[in-house]
């Protein structure tokens, strides 16, 4: 089955509840499990209906396995069509449940392969596994030659791991649809699932798995859902309920927000030559921008800078990866009178802030006074005490924290307000 449809609709009653609406560019590529009661349009249908859009095309000729998708000048062909958001892969029903060895070299290579096609298309499109369930009395076909597959937990629990390796193998998002399905067979053991055949999902099998997609792209409470297909609405209540609980309230078991870009870097320093060089440990991010608190920046991912005057600075990193960014920022002092040793042992959190700014220094040393400074080393606080400080009257900005010592010289910590 092929489909494709491009629709904008927008409904403005709901926008106060949930928040910004979305457009989101989704390719779901795998076989009759996904083209089955036409799933694509199923999670178009659930999006609308909370205010948001999916763009979507799909690639879903029946019986088809990662290794034909990955041959297939047709899926290719879908994949190169546009710049996804989402890329769905879908593996043919058991071959994620076949013994390790099979799984390895026939699934798992394929897996990697159209991972990497779909990235190499956008950098920034986020693969995403399509986990499906086990059959509802097992694999009657491969029992007699692999055991673990004979019943449906059997089964379903290996598909579960499998699919999950490939998620953590390919930087991919997993779409938990045979979780939930495990969560109601377990809780709502009225809800039929499967279709006649025990393997193909009924359409409200097909329901979980819409309302399990839409959590998985717009990271959006799923009990939010008005739309419901023609079936019982407290069982649509209850799948609803079910996809909170195993993938809105647990998305990072999933992978889900995973990949956002983390800043982090160290510095040594040279006093005699007022040089600093920067090792940059962010994860998850491709661009940098730093700030280096005296005009300069830089582009480069381990820059090294030199100061020209004495001073206190603000290092500030910005680490980017497809339209998202993390800041990390730090002070370096080339200044009579700083005691570094005890300025790295110090901490001054949270950072950033939004008012209070609790300060920790080693027992070791006596605190006497606490100063605020602004970006231009100007006395914007005095705190009336030396375990803290608000910050709530200021600005939004960067703040250095001068801590006075009574025989250790001070401290300088810097500080984002927000």
């Amino acid at each position: 089955m092929m489909f494709k449809t491009i629709r904008i609709i927008t409904i403005f009653t709901l926008l106060p509840i949930l928040g910004l609406t979305q457009t989101t560019k989704v390719l779901f590529i795998g076989n009759s499990y996904t083209g089955v009661n036409n799933l694509p349009q199923l999670t178009f249908e659930v999006a609308i209906s909370t205010g948001d859009t999916l763009i979507i095309d799909s690639h879903t000729p029946g019986g088809q396995r990662l290794m034909n998708h990955a041959g297939s000048v047709q899926a290719n062909a879908k994949i190169a069509s546009d710049n996804w958001d989402y890329v769905v892969l879908q593996a043919q029903s058991q071959e994620p449940s076949w013994p390790i060895q099979q799984v390895q070299t026939e699934v798992y290579t394929y897996a990697k392969i159209l991972c990497d096609t779909i990235r190499a298309n956008n950098s920034c499109t986020r693969p995403v596994f399509y986990m499906t369930w086990g059959r509802e009395n097992g694999d009657a076909s491969n029992c007699a030659n692999w055991p673990p597959v004979c019943t449906y937990t059997g089964m379903d629990s290996l598909l579960n791991e499998r699919y999950q390796t490939m998620g953590a193998d390919n930087d991919a998002y997993v779409s938990p649809v045979g979780a939930v399905w495990h969560y109601i067979r377990d809780t709502y053991p009225q809800i039929d699932l499967y279709a006649a055949d025990g393997s193909h999902p009924s359409l409200m099998g097909s329901y979980v798995a819409a309302c399990t997609f839409y959590t998985v792209f717009l990271q959006k409470d799923p009990t939010f859902i008005i739309y419901e297909p023609a079936i019982d609405p407290l069982f649509a209540e209850n799948i609803r309920k079910a996809v909170k609980v195993i993938v809105y309230d647990s998305l990072l078991n999933w992978n889900i927000g995973k990949f956002k870009p983390v800043a982090d870097f160290s510095f040594t320093k040279s006093n005699s030559q007022f040089t600093i060089t920067c090792t940059n440990s962010s994860t998850y991010a491709t661009d940098y921008l730093w700030n280096f608190g005296d005009g300069d920046t830089s582009s480069l991912e381990n820059p090294v800078h030199t100061y020209t005057t004495m001073g206190v600075f603000s290092i500030v990193l910005e680490s980017y990866s497809c339209g998202e960014m993390a800041t990390k920022l730090d002070t370096v002092a080339f200044v009579m009178g700083v005691n570094e040793l005890l300025s790295s042992k110090s901490k001054v959190y949270p950072n950033p802030s939004t008012g209070w700014v609790n300060i920790e220094t080693p027992s070791t040393i006596s605190v006497t006074k606490v100063l605020v400074l602004n970006a231009q080393g100007k006395l914007v606080l005095n705190s009336s005490t030396t375990t803290g400080v608000d910050l709530s009257i200021l600005p939004n900005g960067v703040y250095w924290i001068k801590i006075q010592t009574k025989s250790s010289g001070f401290i300088i910590k810097s500080v984002i307000k927000e």
